[in-house]
């Protein structure tokens, strides 16, 4: 299991920080995990299906 930084994250996805904060308010994609105080991170595994979803949409 590998945890992925918000920064890791937008590369990934190409979407900015704010766009993504966007869509786990409506929950189209995967929640963070509060890791620290001021340090947040995403699943790899949960990242890696949500493209496979999109993908698998088009």
């Amino acid at each position: 299991m590998r945890i992925l930084s918000k920064r890791q994250v937008s590369d990934l996805v190409l979407y900015s920080p704010q766009h993504i904060a966007r869509l786990e308010k409506v929950g189209t994609f995967p929640k963070r995990i509060q890791l620290g105080p001021n340090r947040v991170g995403w699943l790899e595994a949960e990242v890696l299906d949500w493209i496979e979803s999109r993908l698998n949409n088009r």
